[in-house]
């Protein structure tokens, strides 16, 4: 479910890029990239009892107050939605949910500018919507932790309860985060005292604690250097223990046309394809981007042409790789894969592949 999901918010984002400087109103805002939004949740927004647009709301004296989308789940509201145009910052500043939520039986809202979606709920203060968001969507930045969370705002992965605790969890979290990044890039005096009071039991003049504060960034900044570095040691060092069969070099492209009757194209090698193709689609057009199967590898090609290859997938032997062209068309460098996300994280020498074709 989280690599559809991730499918479907990647072309969205590449949507997003591709139209936004032809929409000029929030209501073509609602409509090229909100709507298709609440479809990729599973809502059908054809349907009244599912999604409604302009939900009229009234609120004591004030009558025929709207808010833009209700979503409904076995004919109770679930979540709200307000959007905004999308140059705007989709906070909840002056925003009908504040005065809506209230009154309304869902226990969500969700501020929107199309491309970032500020989800909330009421932890503060019952049926009161928090003035921050519990969880932010942005889909120029997808996390799998990410796609979790929204996964639950599905249609058939809606669960009030469990979306309440992870909203407690996230809250608290994203302080206490903040919190910790404020003391490391300038750590407070109680911050100091609470650490130097393990060690140091003489009074902590003002030069002292002066004195402290910059030995407690040097001592942060030189830990979470050493912990960089740690990790890529460790990463070269899985590197160069790749089995010797799996480091063949690679051999210049055959133009010479495979045996097809040998060549198996599996679901797991569309799969990458996709991943791949998603990616490149944020550069080039997705008609672009071509296949070519062989008993070998499976080859992701610009204009269906192999003297422009883009990626390889290696995936007919116990080890999986994918092969990126970051350093040149016949410089193909591999990468071991433990799973299909993974390719996500070579977004950077997968794109830059194009740049041995302009």
């Amino acid at each position: 479910m989280e690599n559809d999901l991730l499918l479907k918010l990647e072309q969205l984002h590449q949507r997003v890029g591709s139209l936004k400087d032809q929409i000029k109103t929030e209501e073509a805002t609602k409509n090229a990239f909100v709507m298709p939004f609440i479809q990729i949740l599973g809502y059908d927004i054809f349907n009244p009892t599912e999604v409604i647009p302009e939900f009229i709301c009234d609120i004591g004296t004030k009558k025929g107050e709207k808010v833009d989308y209700v979503l409904k789940k076995d004919n109770e509201p679930i979540l709200i939605i307000e959007c905004k145009h999308w140059k705007e910052k989709a906070d909840a500043h002056n925003s009908q949910l504040h005065r809506y939520f209230h009154v309304s039986k869902a226990r969500f809202g969700v501020v929107t500018n199309g491309h970032t979606y500020n989800f909330h709920t009421d932890l503060e203060k019952p049926n009161i919507m928090d003035e921050k968001p519990f969880f932010t969507l942005d889909l120029s930045n997808l996390k799998d932790s990410n796609l979790k969370i929204l996964e639950k705002f599905t249609k058939n992965g809606f669960h009030l309860e469990g979306i309440l605790d992870s909203a407690e969890e996230l809250k608290y979290i994203k302080a206490i985060r903040k919190e910790f990044e404020r003391e490391l890039q300038e750590p407070s005096d109680e911050f100091v005292k609470l650490l130097v009071s393990k060690f140091f039991n003489k009074p902590l003049t003002a030069s002292r604690m002066v004195a402290f504060k910059n030995y407690v960034k040097k001592a942060i900044a030189s830990s979470i250097n050493e912990s960089i570095s740690a990790r890529l040691k460790t990463a070269l060092t899985i590197n160069e223990t790749i089995p010797p069969k799996e480091e063949e070099e690679i051999q210049p492209i055959d133009e010479n046309v495979e045996n097809e009757d040998k060549i198996v194209t599996t679901e797991e090698e569309m799969e990458g394809y996709q991943i791949v193709k998603a990616i490149l689609r944020e550069h080039v057009p997705a008609h672009r981007i071509a296949y070519r199967d062989t008993q070998s590898y499976f080859g992701i090609l610009l204009d269906d042409n192999n003297r422009k290859p883009l990626a390889r997938l290696h995936f007919n032997s116990a080890n999986k790789y994918l092969e990126v062209f970051a350093e040149g068309k016949d410089k193909g460098v591999k990468k071991l894969l433990n799973s299909l996300d993974e390719i996500y994280q070579y977004r950077q020498e997968i794109t830059d592949a194009l740049k041995n074709y302009e």
